[in-house]
């Protein structure tokens, strides 16, 4: 049996401000972007990959090693940074994806930007939520930072 890792509040602390700043600053990175260049498309060959799949991809890349290892070191930090790269990019395109008809032009719609706004914005309650809620639970007496 193994026992029980809790992640010290430091790291959550720290995590959390990581993975929230880093989806934000995308986010507006993104949005800012495609205002100035709407146009600017990312073509393999004869396909136009969204930044819902590159997102999916720095997911992948990220998310695999914050599943498997444990603690806090600068590579998971990065991963981190992956991650929420990744996370902001996907959730920022899956509206758009869903209710336009996904050309150059709709990127400026006001349905794509605050639909994209929206969803990013429920992803960083989310991880501000869980956060939170582990800090709430690990103030309450008995609980250590071990």
């Amino acid at each position: 049996m193994t026992s029980r890792y809790h992640t010290p509040s430091s790291i959550v602390k720290r995590n959390a401000a990581l993975l929230i700043g880093t989806m934000l600053l995308v986010f507006l990175a993104v949005r800012l972007a495609l205002f100035l260049s709407p146009d600017a498309d990312f073509t393999v060959g004869p396909h136009n990959v969204h930044h819902l799949f590159t997102g999916q991809l720095l997911i992948a890349i990220g998310g695999i090693p914050l599943a498997i290892f444990r603690g806090s070191t600068r590579r998971l930090d990065l991963a981190l940074v992956v991650f929420g790269i990744g996370l902001a990019l996907a959730l920022d395109e899956w509206v758009y994806l869903i209710v336009t008809d996904g050309s150059n032009a709709s990127y400026l719609l006001p349905v794509s930007f605050w639909g994209g706004l929206i969803v990013v914005s429920l992803g960083l309650m989310y991880a501000a939520a869980l956060a939170w809620h582990r800090l709430r639970i690990r103030a309450s007496p008995g609980e250590t930072d071990t």
